[in-house]
This record gives C-alpha cells, sequence and structure tokens, in this order.
C-alpha cells in the first residue's frame, strides 16, 4: 500500500476516489511511565516514554487507515495527515 502526505503520487493516475479512510487510536498513560516523564521533566531532556507511546500511537494508526482502504479496494492512500490530541 502506497501511503503518501501528498495530493498525487509521481508516475501514478488516479482514477477513482473510494472515499474517506481513518485509522483513530486512544491510548492511556501508564502510572511508572508517568513518574519516569516527570523526574525527567525536572532534568529536562526528551521524554522518550511519551515519545515511544506517541509512535506507536501514529504506527497503529496507519495500520488501521490501511486496512480500511485495502477494504475498499484501494492501492494507495493520498494526502495522509496526523492530528494528536489530549483527552482528560
Amino acid at each position: 500500500m502506497i501511503v503518501v502526505t501528498s495530493e498525487s503520487i509521481a508516475g501514478k493516475r488516479i482514477v477513482r476516489t473510494l472515499g474517506l479512510v481513518r485509522g483513530n487510536t486512544v491510548r492511556a498513560r501508564h502510572i511508572g511511565r508517568d513518574i519516569l516523564a516527570g523526574l525527567r521533566n525536572i532534568v529536562g531532556g526528551e521524554v522518550h516514554e511519551y515519545a515511544k507511546l506517541v509512535a506507536e500511537s501514529r504506527e497503529q494508526s496507519l495500520e488501521r487507515m490501511i486496512t480500511e482502504a485495502e477494504e475498499l479496494g484501494a492501492n494507495a492512500v493520498i494526502a495522509t495527515r496526523f492530528t494528536t490530541s489530549v483527552l482528560m
């Protein structure tokens, strides 16, 4: 499956639009990671625990989006966008 952020794919022609596909995911933080992140926040630097959580969430979202696209019979997804939100 070709997945791109651009509006087109060089050398390819879009012959049909099949619709919108999504790859939503919601993740909960882990108390152990929160404690480590809090300590790291005191001394500064990257919070690796949260960076890993964001990367895992992005990969799961991509997998879900690709699955939806395949179910529609697509061979590519164009104009892919990621949005991150915090729910409390």
